[in-house]
């Protein structure tokens, strides 16, 4: 079984991309052949600074591998290593229509907060059906928000392969029932679109200053408080066992239980889980030339496999 997934280098990573994806990631290499990438050919649909997306990039590559990425099980490396992915694009856009591509709700979610509606921007799609089917991918880690661009991946597999003869393998999603959509610290979807992120990286300060800026009710100190419509509550029992989490629950129901109290709680368990990450973190990032040569042997081993996916495709529309 091969497994794929990627994240792009668009900001510095924050628990909701940890939750939704990266923990995931890290256990699934475990079970099969595992693919991970740093997406930063879609990261330049957000940013236009070139220095700023390579120091994102690595410090993708230090945060996965803190987290327990191991290179000798999952092929790990950068989206732009492997160019045959842009061919790939290309050969699958022939059989994607418009009309499919104008109702993805991530372009339209881009749109409605402002962005420019870019070529890149609408056939991003696109890119990452080619991502996914370039490498022969059976299973593909998502959250249940981008499972549409899934759905648009089988979909243009689908097509090519009645129009073209049999070329790519249909993936199927893997959605943790227990992974639910984390919420930023505004109430929204954790996003660093949205700046309203717990950065697993962050300084000391910068984590401090994101939990006790979570956004509260006015609800007075004495007022018994529902826990389960208080973003705090909603963080805290994501990385919370059963137990700390009824804790929570039971204080903030019987009253006298403050948010800025909750929210020091929360400050002491995110600390307390990501301790061994930041230390391993700092150990990667004082020897950055074994990161760059982890990513290049995994995009070695990535384009290996791509060769012979594009060949195959190539040779099914007649560019031998």
């Amino acid at each position: 079984m091969r497994i794929l997934s990627g994240i792009q280098p668009s900001g510095k990573l924050h628990l909701g991309n940890y939750l939704g994806m990266m923990k995931q990631c890290v256990e699934l290499q475990q079970k099969g052949e595992t693919y991970i990438f740093i997406a930063n050919y879609h990261a330049l649909t957000t940013i236009a600074d070139a220095a700023l997306l390579r120091q994102n990039t690595m410090d993708v590559a230090l945060d996965f591998l803190a987290l327990g990425l191991d290179p000798e099980k999952t092929v790990f490396f950068r989206q732009s290593d492997v160019p045959e992915v842009q061919e790939l694009t290309w050969l699958l856009s022939i059989v994607e229509p418009v009309s499919r591509l104008e109702l993805a709700h991530s372009y339209k979610d881009k749109l409605a907060h402002g962005k420019e509606a870019t070529h890149a921007l609408f056939s991003y799609p696109v890119l990452m059906a080619a991502d996914i089917l370039l490498y022969q991918s059976d299973l593909v880690p998502v959250g249940k928000d981008q499972r549409q661009h899934l759905e648009i991946t089988r979909d243009i597999a689908t097509k090519f392969n009645l129009k073209f003869g049999e070329t790519f393998k249909i993936p199927e999603a893997y959605i943790p029932e227990a992974v639910a959509i984390v919420p930023g610290t505004d109430g929204q979807k954790m996003s660093k679109s949205y700046g309203n992120t717990i950065q697993i990286s962050g300084s000391p300060a910068e984590i401090k200053k994101a939990i006790m800026g979570i956004v509260t009710d006015c609800a007075p100190l004495e007022a018994p408080k529902d826990p389960e419509s208080n973003n705090i509550y909603k963080i805290y029992k994501l990385l919370a066992t059963p137990e700390q989490a009824e804790e929570m629950a039971k204080n903030f129901r019987a009253g006298g239980y403050g948010y800025g109290t909750a929210k020091k709680e929360l400050l002491r368990l995110f600390n307390e889980t990501f301790a061994p990450f930041r230390e391993r973190r700092a150990e990667l990032a004082a020897h950055p030339e074994t990161v760059k040569e982890i990513l290049a042997a995994g995009a070695e081993r990535a384009r290996k496999q791509a060769r012979i996916t594009l060949d195959k495709a190539r040779a099914a529309v007649g560019i031998d």
